[in-house]
């Protein structure tokens, strides 16, 4: 699948995948738009057009979790296929007091990945199909 990308400025990274089998595209910052006490928003200068029925998933880099204990703002990104805007990712740094937490304009900053979608109805119905579990919640599993 070709996607098509849009460089808002001709140095602009484009995304790479590290390996052959990375499920995942590398995503670089450009500018550093906003620094905050324990978040820093970066530019990418990327617009993406993903393709219908798709999403593009921005995630967390495993090193910068378990490494800097720096992930996503808001978890996990979702860019829908309408979106043509710029791709801008927020990161947060969970313990600001650890002068490791050093990322900056140029560095891998997240990954994306971009998956098919379904679009679902909904149906409301008197009750649903049982299952052994049932309405047994967190831990019911083990």
């Amino acid at each position: 699948m070709q996607v098509k990308i849009t460089k808002m400025e001709p140095d602009v990274e484009m995304p790479v995948y590290a390996t052959e089998g990375a499920a995942c595209f590398d995503i670089f910052g450009y500018r550093v738009k906003e620094v905050g006490e324990s978040t820093t928003t970066f530019s990418t200068g990327l617009k993406f057009e993903v393709p219908a029925n798709h999403v593009l998933l921005i995630f967390s880099r495993s090193g910068h979790g378990f490494n800097k204990d720096i992930r996503l703002s808001n978890c996990v990104g979702v860019i829908d296929a309408d979106y043509r805007g710029e791709l801008m990712v927020k990161l947060r740094a969970d313990n600001v007091c650890d002068d490791t937490v050093d990322i900056k304009a140029g560095d891998r900053i997240a990954q994306g990945m971009i998956m098919p979608i379904e679009r679902v109805g909904f149906e409301v119905v008197d009750e649903l199909g049982s299952t052994e579990r049932g309405e047994n919640g967190f831990g019911s599993t083990n």
